[in-house]
């Protein structure tokens, strides 16, 4: 059995009387790419947001390599080896891709002075790592130069200086081209292979089928489903199973369906 990172387990989140979470179980093993998919106000944002410690789960047990945690925050998450990157990817475009990975965390030797050379050659071994091919690109180069796939790898690789076990990606393909698609995918490849850990989060279910191992489906605040690849088959079957929960008939394959 392969090493679960995190496991969830029954976790509602209530807004008063309106329940954003019903009730969710959700784990993501060690070296794997999860897809998580479902229609707007699924329940997708606010299961993203529990994961990075933003938000609190109403109830429900969260459990990090087999061991139960409590007072679950954005600190415990990113202790957990957990980094999100959000759509926006929250880069400062007019820097540069060194100054971008190392923002807010950067490395300074015993006086406090920062160690520019040592960053950069971190920022350059952190690019081999997940794939930068590009030899037009180098660790002084302005993030503003990069394309869209470019600027995730670069949101990625800070995620792995951040020791992240446990990477989520928010709608990374969004307006991307089906070249700068592929570089994600590249990237997303390249982090897997390290033993690194995809949450990936799409409306675009071609493209969550072509990189991910296992889906889970969200339904109204719950898990319609979950499923490996293998046993799914296609893209096209999980866009039937999506289309039957948006519009149930009786006795829809998706009645008897558990998480």
């Amino acid at each position: 059995m392969s090493n679960r990172i995190i496991e969830l387990r029954n976790i509602t989140k209530s807004y008063g009387q309106v329940y954003a979470l019903g009730g969710v179980d959700l784990h993501v093993d060690e070296a794997e790419v999860v897809g998580l998919v479902g229609d707007n106000g699924a329940g997708k944002s606010t299961l993203i947001k529990i994961l990075a410690g933003a938000v609190p789960p109403t109830t429900g047990d969260i459990l990090v390599r087999g061991k139960p945690v409590t007072g679950w925050n954005a600190a415990k998450s990113r202790q957990a080896g957990i980094e999100t990157v959000f759509q926006d990817r929250a880069l400062a475009v007019q820097q540069t891709i060194t100054w971008n990975i190392f923002m807010g965390r950067e490395i300074v030797g015993p006086l406090g002075f920062l160690r520019v050379r040592r960053q950069r050659e971190e920022a350059s071994r952190l690019m081999r790592e997940i794939g930068f091919t590009s030899k037009v690109f180098g660790p002084n180069s302005i993030v503003g130069q990069l394309s869209g796939g470019e600027r995730q790898g670069v949101a990625i690789a800070r995620a792995i200086y951040n020791q992240a076990d446990l990477i989520i990606l928010d709608e990374p393909t969004t307006a991307l081209s089906l070249t700068e698609t592929a570089k994600v995918f590249h990237f997303v490849e390249q982090a897997k292979a390290a033993g690194r850990s995809i949450l990936f989060i799409g409306h675009n279910i071609h493209h969550v089928y072509d990189i991910s191992d296992r889906f889970v489906v969200l339904d109204r605040g719950r898990v319609a489903t979950q499923i490996g690849k293998t046993e799914l088959g296609s893209a096209e079957a999980l866009i039937k199973f999506m289309e039957e929960l948006a519009h149930p008939t009786e006795g829809g394959a998706h009645s008897g369906d558990a998480a």
